[in-house]
């Protein structure tokens, strides 16, 4: 499918076309919940995709930098997994055999144990919940603390693990119920002030004394769960050393360490599992997303010695999804023999570091970050006060403290982006993160062309004050 630099009005298609797409999005409005965010944010009819390229109903095309929110490793409708999911339909096999045993189950398996990080395949049992990432955190936390006999657990600020009740309360905000939350390292806006190696120490040591304090108010978790980098949360990769501590915090104190891996996980980084970077061994990972190829698919897994839940422990009716373990076995052996995984090391950090240039070039924008295909770009208020919120850490240490985020602003560069053909996502702590995702299949070219016009956008959307962007 072509990319057009910047997609025009119709391209000559039938009158009625415009008035088709207008006619879905206004019902969509009527019909559906509020609820709705990227529906509300991205006003398009997609009708056909494929790899990074999406055709709206009005025949405009799109660069799509969402890849639902991560799912789609290898981008829109790839024929690797198209012709998976093709051959169990054409098989008669059952679609959803719950948790019995199949060709198909067994060969997602065989395949995901290959691509785990050492240490933790030869010991590893997989636990298959509901097919959202919810499902799997919720089913994560409940086998932690079955396995402890603890119920608490320890989070991070900034964390996105879910929706459903568990997940939820370790997630930021403001609902903590048997979660103890501490600081997340992060430079641009360090919770003290400092960032860099200083900062994600002080993070280390916090943790460290909250966990072995007895007037802290903690008592000892049945888990720590953090993200290698945080996705929602404003793409803020983990510090390797801090994480590494992390490991050995838990490890001597006998608290499973569970990494989630719904976002990071399949390559999207620069290593096929996120925690690799820094070398931690995690005792328990939660994965969807893109291991399920596009379709619903999470699962747990877990170091063999927590293997405490008994059988019929509500996991989820539909955890024998046998289309998206067929894809997702497609994709992981695709990333796997292609070295996508490397490659998205590379581009990503070529991306990057192009990218880090609009920090010099637009007073609004406040830091570009990121790890492999996962970036982000936060948009800050030039003409505020700096807040309290941190200092800015560079080589030599800290240089400021970080300008007031600027959500309008960044809402404004999405709406510019979809004027030029590009799709891309918000986060961050007051969602003022532009948030790049990728699928690992773009090409050199493409790369050139989202970069191209996410420039153009900031420009655009600088020029006119931030909110006064209109949408397309």
């Amino acid at each position: 499918m072509p990319v057009r630099a910047l997609p025009g009005a119709v391209d000559g298609r039938a009158p009625g076309v415009r008035a088709t797409h207008e006619g879905i999005l206004r019902r969509q409005s009527a019909r559906e919940s509020a609820a709705r965010t990227y529906a509300r944010a991205l006003p398009i009819v997609p009708v056909r995709a494929r790899g990074l390229t999406i055709e709206g109903a009005d025949g405009r095309r799109y660069l799509d930098c969402l890849s639902g929110a991560g799912a789609l490793a290898l981008g829109h409708n790839h024929p690797v997994v198209l012709e998976a999911i093709r051959n169990v339909l054409d098989s008669g096999a059952p679609l959803n055999p719950l948790d019995l045993a199949t060709p198909v189950r067994d060969a997602f398996i065989t395949e995901l144990f290959r691509t785990l990080p050492p240490g933790l395949a030869d010991r590893a049992r997989v636990l298959f919940c509901g097919p959202a990432g919810s499902d799997a955190v919720e089913t994560a936390c409940e086998l932690v603390r079955a396995a402890t006999g603890r119920t608490g657990l320890i989070a991070f600020t900034g964390a996105s693990h879910g929706r459903t009740a568990g997940p939820f309360d370790a997630s930021a905000g403001p609902h903590d119920v048997r979660v103890t939350r501490l600081p997340y390292p992060q430079d641009y806006r360090c919770p003290f002030g400092v960032g860099g190696e200083r900062g994600a120490d002080l993070a280390a040591r916090w943790t460290e004394s909250v966990l072995d304090d007895s007037g802290s108010g903690a008592s000892l978790p049945a888990g720590m769960i953090v993200e290698p980098v945080q996705g929602e949360g404003g793409v803020i990769p983990a510090p390797d050393a801090w994480l590494r501590r992390m490991r050995q915090l838990t490890a001597d104190r006998s608290v499973p360490l569970i990494a989630d891996e719904i976002q990071t996980g399949v390559g999207r980084t620069g290593a096929f599992w996120a925690v690799e970077h820094s070398g931690v061994t995690p005792d328990v990972m939660v994965l969807s997303q893109a291991i399920g190829g596009s379709l619903p698919l999470a699962v747990v897994v877990h170091r063999d010695d927590l293997d405490v839940p008994e059988p019929g422990t509500p996991t989820g009716t539909f955890r024998g999804n046998q289309l998206a373990m067929a894809a997702g076995t497609a994709t992981l052996t695709h990333v796997r023999e292609n070295h996508f995984a490397e490659r998205a090391a590379a581009l990503g950090a070529r991306m990057l570091s192009q990218l880090q240039g609009l920090v010099g070039e637009f007073p609004c924008v406040g830091d570009v970050r990121g790890r492999g295909l996962m970036i982000g770009v936060e948009f800050v208020d030039p003409e505020g006060e700096t807040g309290g919120a941190g200092q800015a850490a560079g080589p030599a240490g800290p240089v400021g403290k970080p300008l007031p985020a600027a959500p309008e602003l960044a809402a404004a560069v999405q709406r510019e982006c979809l004027r030029r053909g590009l799709i891309v996502g918000l986060g961050g702590r007051h969602s003022s993160v532009v948030r790049l995702l990728p699928p690992l299949t773009i090409t050199d070219e493409q790369a050139a062309a989202v970069q191209d016009r996410l420039a153009d956008a900031v420009r655009a959307a600088a020029r006119c004050g931030g909110g006064a962007a209109a949408a397309p």
